[in-house]
């Protein structure tokens, strides 16, 4: 992924730590268009939010399920976890880092880089 900035030595240790394992789990578990948007300047709602597609609904819950198997093992608990089950849409919010897997249909639906567009990129490789 070509990316504008990679994150700064500001992000704290646990956010740090949930952005790695996270994009990790992603990466090995085949995840498709891995972005990692830095919402520090922007918004209060998360520091960072990760976007990735799966390419059917079985993936997208394995991709949720990798994801959060990969952040608790680090002793992180998930605030709030939505719509796994259903495979079309997944949100694993670890309250510093939102982590939102898509169906490719709902994925240009919701187009949420076009609506934080104003959030740098960050480079995955290089996410800790």
């Amino acid at each position: 992924m070509t990316t504008a900035k990679s994150p700064d030595t500001k992000i704290g240790k646990e956010a740090r730590r949930d952005l790695e394992f996270a994009v990790s789990a992603l990466e090995e578990h085949k995840a498709l268009d891995v972005v990692v948007l830095d919402l520090r300047k922007i918004s209060d709602a998360a520091d960072f939010f990760v976007i990735a597609t799966g390419s059917s609904d079985v993936h997208v819950r394995t991709l949720a399920e990798s994801v959060l198997e990969a952040v608790e093992g680090a002793g992180r608990t998930p605030h709030h976890v939505e719509g796994v089950s259903a495979g079309r849409w997944a949100l694993l919010d670890f309250v510093d880092v939102v982590i939102h897997l898509f169906h490719p249909t709902l994925r240009q639906y919701y187009q949420l880089e076009r609506l934080w567009s104003d959030a740098p990129l960050v480079a995955t490789g290089s996410a800790g």
